[in-house]
């Protein structure tokens, strides 16, 4: 018997999906599944393809090849559409209407019978719907980009860099905000070049570098490869051959201290040390930001 097309079941799947603008690239043959319910951060420096790849899921551009599948069917179906949040990287619209007025625009655009939890999210992104978008700061913009996203409890959250412009008390109300679309069963798709939010919010990642899909992994599988700093201090002499231990990298000597990277098992590491008197160590933990610059450097190795 045939297994069900994974297009129609995934959230998200894009198979050999490619992008230029003329000879410019855009993306390049990207091959991409997210399933239903996963929280996918997808990471790149600028440039690299991340709102490119986003634009294609909306259907606001069309692929120079590739197919593009979301909530099991074509992004420009309206059916689909409607059951999408977008919040752009930087949100504007309708410079003459205030956030109420929004409100009431978008319920009525999107067929709702009430907008009550938008007047909810207005409330916890401590947002005044009273003034007009063109009176508004860019962080309070990007609320009401947030709240036009979720307004409507979507299947699909599409952002993009979305606390871009917000202050720190409000991210910490927005991830709130996710992770109860999460528990609702949403999929949530979101871009960033900020390691810490998407280890935050994120189980997998995605890495762009220049268009190409560079890396698609869970954040405990990249920890696993990542770089952990320590600090060892000797009761005398740092051993001589220390650096040559399986898995220790970038070891540099300061008197009898020793600091250094670990890549992979620590076992052989510790082995080392269990010959030599000991008086400290410290563990700096993962540092995944050394992995991700990898990645965007083009070395992963």
């Amino acid at each position: 018997m045939r297994s069900e097309d994974p297009r129609l079941t995934a959230a998200i799947a894009l198979r050999g999906v490619s992008k230029f603008y003329g000879k410019q690239r855009g993306v390049v043959d990207l091959d991409l599944e997210i399933e239903t319910g996963d929280v996918f951060g997808y990471l790149g420096p600028n440039g690299a393809g991340k709102t490119t790849t986003i634009r294609l899921l909306l259907d606001l551009i069309r692929p120079t090849s590739g197919t593009v599948h979301v909530l099991g069917g074509h992004p420009s179906d309206p059916a689909i559409r409607r059951r999408i949040g977008y919040l752009p990287g930087d949100f504007g619209l309708y410079e003459n209407l205030s956030t109420a007025e929004l409100v009431e625009y978008f319920g009525g655009l999107r067929g709702l019978d009430s907008v009550d939890y938008a007047w909810q999210l207005a409330e916890r992104l401590d947002l005044d719907t009273a003034r007009q978008m063109k009176d508004l700061s860019k962080g309070n913009r990007q609320k009401v980009g947030a709240l036009q996203a979720l307004m409507h409890q979507p299947d699909l959250l599409v952002l993009d860099e979305p606390t871009s412009a917000l202050d720190p008390l409000v991210q910490q109300t927005f991830y709130e905000l996710l992770a109860e679309a999460h528990d609702q069963g949403a999929t949530i798709f979101f871009s960033s070049h900020v390691l810490s939010e998407v280890e935050r919010v994120a189980d997998r990642v995605g890495i762009i570098r220049e268009g190409v899909l560079a890396e698609v992994e869970t954040l405990e599988a990249l920890r696993s490869r990542a770089v952990r700093r320590y600090e060892v201090t000797f009761a005398g002499p740092v051993p001589a051959g220390l650096g040559s231990t399986p898995g220790v990298r970038d070891l540099e000597v300061d008197g009898n201290v020793a600091a250094c990277g670990i890549v992979g098992p620590l076992g052989p590491f510790l082995s080392a040390l269990a010959t030599f008197e000991v008086v400290d160590l410290y563990g700096h933990g993962v540092d995944l930001e050394e992995l991700f610059l990898s990645f965007y450097q083009g070395d992963a190795s």
